[in-house]
């Protein structure tokens, strides 16, 4: 560890992590109340369920990035991060509002109040004061990280990183305004959600994708940093007017069918240049980084990030099939894979990277890391084809021969058994790539390797 203020990072990738496991946990017993619809139904409704489920996946994922920033930014600026006591009380803000948050959506003990109780806003549900937290928290982080990057080194990698932060903080505000028109509340809706996973966030994906490549194969900085302006362009000549795919059927005029096809159509473009990046720096690289589960973990989010957002958004992107499509299981596909290729993946590739760096030791428990990894990958990618599956018959029966829903539902309760199991195999993965973080291997030394081992360094 280059700088002191990096182990501000450790805080939030620990906190993260936390929140990881009760967002999977929460996941799991939401697919459990799809084959077992009555479970904690009084104590516990199902839509309360997902509500911690998705909310605990956007909370960690962002002090994920967070914490990247603050781990990335003093070693791409070449100073100490401006302020290591605001970075902290970011944090506690960030915690006491998650705290808040849980709490209403439990027991929503200030119902209807227009500023301490839930809204009905899917995805942006927090109450008004939480809200006001994040974005004082939000100012914060942009102060501190900018400040940084402003007296020290600029490099693309800090640039398109502050870019995507920035951006990120500045479109949260739109979850503020909530105008009675339900066609226009929609459009702004849109505004945080899509421009957050489909733009801005993109930006912060590539930036710490391409530090990652730089550290762990050694590859040329220019060359980095060519791939790095070439995927941003594309992700955000795509993304911005790419928002019209969500546009189709809210009441909004007839041409955003079409810009909707066509600018969606391309968001593929820097998913892919995102996976051709990754491993051509991989097959270039001059380094033999110690750090392997690293190195999947980073092969792995560009690459599931393809097939999760590229592919499978493109699978139902185009107004044509949306007409059918939208709002059944295979919304829920595309969604479980994209988020966890891009984000999830990404973030556990920067904790996989900095964890060892950040508590001063080799990497260990890299094996255990590693088949976290293919036990997460790998439930997800089987998860997502059986949602594909369950959708597909879902659309025919429900939207083509006009079965009511909740005859179809019953009609593909096998695809939820498949996809409980699915999983249970991500939690397992999940809870695996925690132990392996934090958890010292033993190491066994044979008696007569004491010596060596006592005098050879730790790297």
């Amino acid at each position: 560890m280059k700088y002191e203020s990096q182990k501000i990072a450790y805080a939030y990738f620990a906190t993260a992590l936390g929140l990881f496991a009760i967002q999977v946990i929460g996941g799991l017993l939401a697919g459990w109340v799809y084959v077992s619809p009555n479970t904690l139904s009084e104590l516990v409704p199902f839509n309360t369920i997902r509500m911690l489920h998705t909310n605990s996946l956007i909370v960690w994922l962002l002090l994920g990035f967070f914490g990247a920033a603050y781990f990335l930014i003093p070693e791409e600026a070449e100073r100490e991060i401006h302020s290591p006591m605001l970075a902290y009380v970011q944090l506690a803000i960030l915690v006491v509002g998650t705290l808040g948050v849980v709490v209403t959506y439990l027991f929503n003990p200030f119902e209807g109040h227009w500023l301490l109780g839930k809204e009905g806003r899917e995805f942006i549900e927090q109450p008004k004061w939480v809200k006001a937290g994040i974005v004082v928290a939000a100012l914060i982080f942009l102060y501190n990280v900018s400040m940084t990057s402003l007296k020290g080194r600029k490099t693309a990698i800090t640039n398109i990183l502050l870019l995507g932060l920035w951006g990120l903080a500045l479109l949260f505000l739109f979850s503020f305004y909530n105008p009675h028109n339900l066609s226009l509340d929609k459009m702004y809706w849109w505004y945080v959600v899509h421009l957050w996973v489909e733009g801005v966030w993109e930006l912060i994906m590539a930036s710490i994708l391409a530090y990652l490549m730089l550290k762990l194969t050694g590859v040329d900085r220019e060359v980095v940093e060519k791939w790095l302006y070439v995927i941003v362009a594309a992700a955000l000549f795509s993304g911005i007017l790419g928002t019209g795919h969500h546009y189709y059927w809210i009441g909004t005029p007839g041409y955003w069918q079409w810009i909707g096809s066509i600018f969606s159509s391309l968001e593929v473009i820097p998913f892919f240049a995102m996976m051709a990046f990754a491993f051509v720096m991989v097959w270039k690289g001059r380094r033999d980084h110690p750090n392997k589960a690293a190195l999947l973990w980073s092969l792995g989010t560009a690459t599931l990030a393809f097939f999760g957002a590229g592919v499978w958004g493109f699978l139902h992107t185009l107004h044509g099939v949306n007409y059918y499509t939208h709002g059944t299981q295979i919304t829920a596909a595309h969604g479980h894979l994209a988020f966890f290729g891009a984000y999830v993946a990404l973030n556990l590739a920067i904790i996989s990277y900095a964890m060892p760096i950040l508590k001063g030791r080799d990497p260990y428990n890299q094996v255990l890391n590693m088949a976290s990894f293919w036990m997460m990958a790998g439930g997800m990618t089987f998860m997502t084809f059986v949602l594909t599956f369950a959708g597909t018959v879902q659309t025919h029966l429900q939207r083509v021969m006009g079965i009511d829903y909740m005859s179809v539902q019953d009609d593909i309760t096998i695809f939820y058994w498949m996809r409980f199991g699915s999983g249970v195999v991500v939690v397992l993965g999940a809870l695996l790539f925690i132990y392996a973080i934090f958890v010292p291997r033993k190491e066994i030394i044979e008696p007569n390797d004491r010596s060596v081992a006592a005098e050879t360094p730790a790297e």
